[in-house]
């Protein structure tokens, strides 16, 4: 993969860094709620996954290994030797790889995600679908499996917002994600990951349902697992304050 990644970078570069990493489909726009609050203590510096955002789409194969060395090059772009990392479902993947196989990451949070996913028929064909047919083939049920039925009903403006996110997205570096992810298997490098890590789980997610992350937690030595109520699979997004406060508090130059 050769596709270079977009990224924004926010507050002081004299605070300690900070990675964010956002799910498949969506922009670093998702953090928006996040953001205010982490500059503070943070120097924050989110990117997108390639042909999400800015960033530059690929016709190659790509593995999260691939992600995981593109954010690598971030970090030396802007002079980082090491970092913290959050990151949503296809961000938490690619931080999971970058701790079990960097020294770039510091402190780990990983919410909403997979270390195996073990459906690559569904991940192929998810991509196949929108190679063919354009991204719009896909929003709709994508998109409501990220939020409660409950959060939909309240926030209809937002579910159209990120409706409108996903189908930005280009085709060709959604669907090469897609693969990656269908790829993935993780599972091996869970147990080299050494960085002080917290795995979020959204009680109500559908997409990536909790016992992901307790299997995630429970190989990751001394990692916490945390269970965020009235959440589906964009948890930052509808439970911003719960995940910002954990950010702050599981992130903290202190700890």
């Amino acid at each position: 993969m050769s596709a270079s990644l977009d990224f924004t970078t926010y507050g002081d570069a004299a605070r300690p860094p900070l990675l964010l990493g956002n799910s498949l489909g969506t922009t670093s726009q998702m953090w928006s709620a996040q953001i205010p609050e982490l500059e503070q203590q943070f120097y924050v510096i989110a990117y997108d996954h390639p042909g999400h955002g800015k960033s530059e789409s690929s016709a190659e194969p790509c593995e999260i290994s691939d992600l995981g060395r593109a954010v690598v090059s971030v970090l030396d772009e802007v002079g980082v030797s090491r970092a913290s990392y959050a990151g949503v479902s296809l961000g938490g993947m690619v931080g999971l790889w970058l701790a079990a196989n960097t020294d770039r990451v510091d402190r780990l949070v990983v919410i909403c995600t997979s270390a195996h996913l073990a459906a690559p028929d569904y991940w192929r064909e998810r991509a196949a679908k929108v190679r063919a047919n354009g991204m719009t083939a896909i929003v709709d049920p994508v998109v409501e499996r990220w939020f409660t039925p409950t959060f939909a009903r309240r926030h209809p403006h937002v579910v159209r917002d990120y409706k409108e996110m996903l189908a930005q997205s280009s085709p060709m570096g959604y669907a090469a994600c897609c693969e990656a992810i269908g790829r993935l298997d993780l599972r091996a490098d869970l147990a080299k990951v050494s960085a002080p890590t917290t795995v979020v789980a959204g009680a109500d997610d559908q997409a990536i349902p909790p016992e992901h992350g307790a299997a995630i937690a429970k190989a990751v030595a001394g990692s916490l697992f945390v269970t965020v109520a009235d959440a589906a699979h964009l948890a930052n997004v509808e439970q911003p304050a719960v995940i910002t406060r954990l950010l702050l508090d599981q992130l903290s130059a202190k700890g």
